[in-house]
């Protein structure tokens, strides 16, 4: 039995490792206002999320609080517990100007409206 324990915890243990590395799943959706982001995190509080936009590069860090006065005994962990993930945004900010219009934590999905900056002009042909 102790044999399988280890191995149920291996699996667990990179899932995990998997997990932090690969993942969250990102979408994103383009419009000519903003960018919409949207996160897949479940599992953290929303004070454990801290999100920064420097130039054109996102970055999401989560690190979970870990209850160690619990009674139970962990056998299988295959849910991250740290995030730490840079995104490059495919659109131009101006740098400055980087905001994040909106950052909303609902059911583990992290939703992220940025404003972009239009670059170029619309020509009109004659």
């Amino acid at each position: 039995m102790g044999l399988v324990k280890e191995v149920i915890k291996e699996i667990g243990n990179k899932s995990r490792e998997f997990y932090e590395f690969v993942l969250p799943p990102i979408d994103m959706y383009l419009n000519e206002k903003n960018l919409k982001i949207v996160i897949d995190i479940p599992g953290f509080a929303k004070d454990d999320i801290k999100l920064t936009l420097c130039g054109d590069i996102l970055s999401i860090k989560a690190q979970k609080t870990i209850d160690e006065k619990k009674s139970e005994t962990l056998i299988s962990n295959q849910r991250p517990n740290v995030i730490d993930k840079k995104i490059r945004l495919p659109v131009d900010i101006k740098q400055g100007e980087e905001k994040i219009e909106s950052a909303k934590y609902e059911n583990g999905i992290l939703t992220l409206i940025i404003p972009i900056i239009k670059k170029g002009k619309d020509i009109s042909i004659e």
